[in-house]
C-alpha cells in the first residue's frame, strides 16, 4: 500500500493524513443525511440501514486496509485493524451520546433490533475467544474453520435482524418526548424535496467512495507515520491504525445523533463491529501461509475482552432504557468510556 504515493518528508505525511481525515469527516456527515432520507423514502428501518448501508460505507477503509495487509501476508496488521478497535468504536458511540438531547442515547430506539445486534455481537466475540482458547488447528484448503464460523454466523445473523426488525414483537411503554426525528408514526417531510430517487442514491454512491479514497489516504499515512515516529505494526494495529480506519464512524455517529437518528447512530457501531468479526473469514481466505487465527497477537486478546465487556454494558443500557445522564452522557456511556481509558492503560503497560 505504501507504494501508491510516492514518499513524503513527516511534515507533509502529517499534512497529507489531515487532509484525508478532513474529507472522512466531512463525507461521512453527508452521508447520514441522505441515509436519513433514503430509510424515510423506502420505508427502511433506521436500525437495518445502520446496520447494512452505513456500516458497510464506513467500513471500507477496513476492508481495504484488511484485504491489502492480508493479501500481502501481514497477518498481525489485518488482524490488528479489524479487533483491535471493538472497544474505540464503542468509544466513539460513548462520546456521541453527549450530543443527545435531553436523555441517554440508549433510551430512544423504539424497536429491540439493537438489543438483538448487540446479542449476536457478544456472541461472535465470545465464538472468537473461544476458537483463540481452543486453537486454530483445523483448516479446509488453507482456511480456518474457526475463521469460517465467524462467517457463516454473521450471515444466518443478518438474516434473523432483517426478519426481526420487520416483525419486532416488542413496543417500548415510555420513550423520550423529544425523540428521533421522522418517526415512523409520523407524517414524512423530505429533507431534500427536489432531489430523486436516482440523484438521491447516487449522491450516497458518490459519498461512499469519497469516504473510500479519503479513508485509504488516511491509513496510508498514519502508516507512514507509524514509520516515521519508530511506532511498531502491532502498536499500530491494536491504537493508531484502528482509531484512524474508525473515522468514518466517528463522523457518521456523531451526525446521526445531531439529526437525532439514534437507532441508526447505535445500529451503525455495531454493525461495523459485526462485519470486522465477519471479515476475519475473507482475511482467512487471503492470507495464504495458513489460518490467519494462529497468527493472532496476545495484545489483541485485551481488545477482544474489553469489547466483550463493553457490549453487555450497551446491551444492559438498552433493556433498562434509562433516561438519566450526567453532564449529558448516559450512565452505560460512562462506564463504556471508563473501559476504554482503563484498556488503553493496559495496552500500554503491556507493549
Amino acid at each position: 500500500m505504501q507504494g501508491l504515493i510516492p514518499q513524503t518528508p513527516l511534515p507533509l505525511t502529517l499534512a497529507l493524513f489531515a487532509l484525508a481525515a478532513a474529507g472522512v469527516w466531512f463525507s461521512g456527515g453527508r452521508l447520514v443525511a441522505y441515509a436519513d432520507e433514503i430509510a424515510d423514502r423506502m420505508r427502511i428501518g433506521r436500525a437495518m440501514m445502520g446496520l447494512v448501508f452505513l456500516a458497510t460505507a464506513t467500513s471500507l477503509p477496513e476492508i481495504v486496509t484488511t484485504a491489502l495487509a492480508a493479501g500481502g501476508g501481514d497477518a498481525h496488521l489485518a488482524l490488528g485493524n479489524l479487533l483491535g478497535g471493538v472497544t474505540l468504536q464503542f468509544a466513539i458511540l460513548a462520546l456521541a451520546d453527549g450530543f443527545a438531547r435531553g436523555a441517554a442515547i440508549t433510551s430512544y430506539p423504539r424497536k429491540t433490533t439493537t438489543v438483538l445486534e448487540g446479542v449476536a455481537l457478544a456472541f461472535l466475540l465470545a465464538l472468537l475467544l473461544a476458537v483463540l482458547l481452543i486453537g486454530e488447528t483445523f483448516t479446509v484448503l488453507n482456511v480456518g474453520i474457526g475463521a469460517t464460523l465467524l462467517g457463516i454466523c454473521y450471515l444466518a445473523t443478518f438474516g434473523l435482524l432483517r426478519s426481526h426488525d420487520e416483525n419486532d414483537p416488542w413496543t417500548p411503554v415510555h420513550v423520550p418526548e423529544s425523540g428521533e426525528a421522522a418517526d415512523e408514526e409520523s407524517p414524512f417531510v423530505s429533507s431534500f424535496p427536489d432531489l430523486g430517487a436516482g440523484a438521491l442514491n447516487l449522491r450516497f454512491a458518490l459519498l461512499t467512495a469519497a469516504i473510500l479514497v479519503s479513508g485509504a489516504l488516511s491509513v496510508l499515512m498514519s502508516e507512514r507515520i507509524a514509520e516515521q515516529t519508530g511506532l511498531g505494526t502491532g502498536l499500530v494495529g491494536v491504537t493508531l491504525l484502528a482509531a484512524v480506519t474508525s473515522l468514518p464512524e466517528l463522523s457518521t455517529t456523531v451526525a446521526a445523533v445531531r439529526i437525532r437518528a439514534y437507532t441508526m447512530a447505535i445500529s451503525n457501531i455495531f454493525g461495523s463491529n459485526l462485519l470486522m468479526l465477519a471479515l476475519v473469514w475473507p482475511a482467512d481466505i487471503l492470507y495464504r501461509k495458513g489460518p490467519i487465527l494462529a497468527e493472532f497477537n496476545p495484545v489483541l486478546d485485551l481488545a477482544l475482552v474489553s469489547g466483550l465487556i463493553v457490549t453487555i454494558i450497551y446491551i444492559a443500557g438498552l433493556l433498562v432504557r434509562s433516561r438519566r445522564s450526567i453532564w449529558g452522557f448516559g450512565h452505560d456511556s460512562i462506564a463504556v468510556l471508563g473501559v476504554f481509558a482503563f484498556t488503553l492503560v493496559l495496552y500500554w503497560v503491556r507493549r
